[in-house]
């Protein structure tokens, strides 16, 4: 767990991989909340949260008395919010020590075609 983000945060973010690795396909049935809080060792509220979370984010939807369920469109929304957060924090710092160290756009080029490769 990461002590500068909020507990509930981190696991909609790990059920979020998960959905996005295709463990959880399109209206798959998710873990229930109990069983979520379980498996991360947290208070069912915590959990809850995480889902609840989830759901205003239309990741995931509930079948009252079900369960809770993948929604058809989640991996593209997730992609795109993550995207978008890329863009707006990591890609502006990872810009700029790129300018700090000197690396040029043909070697950042270079770099990322043998990463992608391998």
């Amino acid at each position: 767990m990461q002590a500068n983000k909020p507990i509930y945060l981190q696991i909609a973010e790990g059920l979020e991989d998960q959905i996005q690795a295709g463990r959880y396909p399109s209206d798959c049935r998710l873990p229930s909340v109990r069983d979520a809080a379980a498996t991360w060792q947290v208070n069912v509220n915590t959990a809850m949260r995480a889902f609840e979370h989830l759901e205003r984010n239309h990741i995931i939807y509930n079948k009252r008395g079900i369960g809770y369920f993948v929604c058809p469109e989640a991996k593209e929304l997730i992609t795109a919010a993550r995207k978008e957060q890329f863009f707006a924090g990591e890609m502006r710092y990872f810009f700029a020590r790129l300018n700090q160290i000197g690396i040029t756009p043909d070697e950042l080029r270079e770099l990322y075609s043998s990463h992608l490769k391998e």
